[in-house]
């Protein structure tokens, strides 16, 4: 996964984004390795237009589907679904229109910090909204980081 790349292509194309999950964890801290990144995307019609021809020139695929399966991300797409898994020549990328136990980015936008990451400032899920939504996914992986998450929000971490 080249996350700078990933990050270059949703800030350059003005996305509005929250990174979640794994890539979330490690700029607050977590010691875990994530090979993909997640973000929450906001559903409007121009970010979801700016989605689609940010993410064409890296060939986004479903990920886990067979190959030759007729796919294409545009804004259509986007408007039908509303969280994909991708496959790119650049890495896995998650894009979720809604997370449990967060919402939709309207409502996790207040629970937010900007970071610093490859030179270029993003919003990234906080702490508590981000053990909120590991729980609510309820799924072994995300189970196994809570104590870990717990941790370093009672000792107060900054985010890189």
């Amino acid at each position: 996964m080249d996350f700078r790349a990933a990050l270059t292509v949703l800030q350059g194309s003005r996305i509005e984004f929250i990174v979640i999950g794994g890539l979330a964890a490690t700029l607050h801290g977590s010691a875990r390795v994530t090979f993909d990144i997640d973000v929450l995307y906001r559903r409007s019609d121009e970010n979801m237009t700016r989605l689609a021809r940010a993410l064409a020139p890296i060939a986004p695929y479903l990920r886990g589907a067979p190959e030759g399966l007729p796919f294409r991300l545009d804004v259509s797409t986007i408007k039908a679904g509303l969280n994909f898994t991708l496959a790119t020549t650049i890495g896995p990328i998650d894009l979720l229109g809604e997370v449990a136990g967060v919402g939709r980015y309207e409502d996790a936008l207040p629970h937010t910090l900007s970071v610093t990451i490859f030179g270029g400032e993003v919003l990234v899920l906080d702490l508590d909204a981000l053990i909120k939504s590991k729980r609510a996914a309820g799924r072994v992986k995300d189970l196994e980081v809570l104590a870990e998450l717990e941790l370093l929000r009672d000792l107060g971490s900054e985010p890189l």
